[in-house]
């Protein structure tokens, strides 16, 4: 994910947004605000071979400041739903556990809509699993929402 996928990648996560099965955020960010937000090594897009558009996104961010959680992130994938079911999640999700092993990233973690099952599927394939269910943990739009916590632990990294 470079600068120059700015304007597409924050398309893709306001149309997120707009569905509102994706996160609790109003608006999406700036992409000052999301370029800090996220971490450098772990951030990719997927591009539809033949116009080249990016087609979906995947980013982590420091799930903490404090060190102990130096081997922590949490991560955001969203993909244009008219790409949808065609393997571009999973290839993004696979780019990002291969980019946070490398780095010594013990957990990659998300917290995800009940509703969203096509994403838990998609995590539970790459190997996470179901921490637990926060219940009426915050509102949308008025309306309070559960999340499930998954984690995926790495089995490479100590």
């Amino acid at each position: 994910m470079r600068e120059a996928d700015a304007q597409r990648v924050l398309e893709l996560y306001r149309a997120g947004i707009e569905e509102g099965e994706a996160t609790f955020e109003t608006e999406a960010p700036s992409w000052e605000a999301f370029d800090t937000a996220k971490l450098a090594l772990h951030r990719y897009v997927a591009v539809e071979e033949d116009s080249r558009e990016v087609v979906g996104w995947v980013a982590a961010g420091p799930a903490s400041a404090r060190a102990a959680y130096a081997g922590v992130v949490e991560h955001s994938v969203y993909v244009d739903p008219a790409a949808r079911g065609k393997g571009v999640a999973r290839a993004l999700v696979e780019a990002l556990v291969a980019s946070t092993e490398a780095a010594g990233v013990w957990t990659v973690q998300s917290s995800v809509f009940p509703e969203n099952t096509a994403s838990l599927v998609l995590h539970e394939r790459a190997g996470f699993r179901q921490v637990g269910r926060r219940e009426r943990i915050a509102r949308q739009r008025g309306v309070w929402r559960d999340t499930v916590l998954i984690e995926r632990r790495s089995p490479l990294v100590d």
